[in-house]
């Protein structure tokens, strides 16, 4: 089974930070959204992957690599604009051939893996004719994972057959025929391409995944779906990725590498990676404190991330990401924040309030 992952989109719900990186790359516990998803398809044994990519290539390609750091081979593809889901896996018809593959969307997060899922596909490839009386060989074509949702209308809905397959699938409907939304992970076999071959642009001008499938459904193909075990999260927007960021920092697990001072306080699961230094500080886990970074007369606390060479001085930070090189300095308290690359925030004269943010790599910020 190869794998596919989608990570072409222009990330306009993350600007400012998004205008200049991918945002793939934004860090959820100082680890880029994508590496996430290539460590799961590994970790479930797949190996070949090609990732989709658009204007931001260089800088996918530059982070990601040939893929030996994960275990896996990456092949690139181009896509000149983001012309939908089904688009991408029409540019991939040569990388996947006739091969099963799975599809992931790199700037979503799973909190259980891909193991049982593709397990669950691979035992649907036996032939049992029965499950679908107007299919013709009883195969699964098709998988996909499911969650109910309170808005139902706002995503791809499901409807499910009383055997268990999916019998109608429609994006964005507003009348939904259930509250099953689909999440941004699917499994096909090589009829998919014949569906993205015959299926038309929506309105919106893409390829929808979600007709795709449906021509499987009324072209008497089986198509299967397994109910999502645990969180999803679209980090594509900053109250997302920061709800994101909270639950994978509630799995961290105490390591302390770099050197506290006697006058610091390291409290419950923290990292801190090798080459940081904590001076005069306290940091409250979960937190991660990447490498090189300084804090000092500073106090972090929960659900906080600060990246690699950071230095965090007479500021007080809570439930943040703050990412490479950035400088924090004089500022009472920062909560609720999304701080890109190489940022330089500071204040004067003193003022005690609360601020939130989402600052766009190399900002300078002065709070007065």
């Amino acid at each position: 089974m190869k794998g596919l992952i989608l990570s072409g989109g222009a990330g306009t719900r993350l600007r400012p930070l998004t205008h200049t990186r991918a945002k793939q790359l934004v860090p959820i516990a100082n680890k880029p959204v994508l590496f996430y998803g290539i460590e799961d398809m590994a970790a479930a044994g797949i190996t070949d992957i090609a990732i989709v990519v658009g204007d931001t290539h260089q800088e996918i390609q530059d982070a990601v690599g040939d893929g030996s750091r994960f275990g896996v081979s990456v092949t690139y593809i181009r896509q000149d604009a983001p012309l939908g889901l089904a688009h991408c896996v029409l540019i991939a018809r040569d990388f996947l051939g006739d091969d099963c593959f799975v599809v992931y969307l790199g700037d979503n997060m799973l909190e259980q893996g891909l193991g049982e899922f593709v397990e669950q596909f691979d035992k649907g490839r036996q032939p049992n004719p029965s499950l679908r009386d107007d299919s013709a060989d009883g195969l699964c074509r098709a998988q996909i994972l499911l969650t109910p949702v309170r808005n139902p209308s706002s995503f791809g809905v499901a409807e499910v057959g009383p055997d268990g397959d999916v019998v109608n699938l429609v994006e964005k409907p507003a009348e939904p025929p259930s509250n099953l939304a689909l999440v941004g992970v699917y499994i096909f076999d090589s009829a998919i391409h014949e569906a993205v071959a015959a299926i038309e642009p929506s309105a919106r001008g893409e390829l929808e995944i979600t007709d795709a499938i449906d021509w499987l459904i009324r072209n008497g193909h089986r198509v299967s779906h397994q109910m999502l075990d645990g969180w999803w999260i679209d980090t594509g927007k900053k109250d997302p990725l920061l709800e994101c960021n909270r639950l994978v920092l509630d799995t961290v697990v105490r390591r302390v590498e770099g050197a506290v001072d006697d006058a610091s306080k390291v409290e419950g699961r923290v990292v801190v990676a090798e080459g940081a230094k904590i001076v005069n500080s306290t940091v409250r886990g979960p937190a991660v404190i990447g490498a090189d970074a300084r804090i000092e007369n500073a106090f972090i606390g929960p659900y906080t991330s600060i990246g690699a060479d950071c230095v965090i001085a007479d500021a007080e930070l809570d439930h943040s990401v703050v990412m490479d090189g950035s400088h924090i300095t004089g500022i009472s308290r920062i909560t609720d924040s999304l701080v890109g690359q190489q940022v330089r925030v500071s204040r004067s004269p003193e003022r005690r309030q609360g601020v939130r943010l989402t600052l766009g790599d190399h900002s300078d910020l002065e709070l007065g």
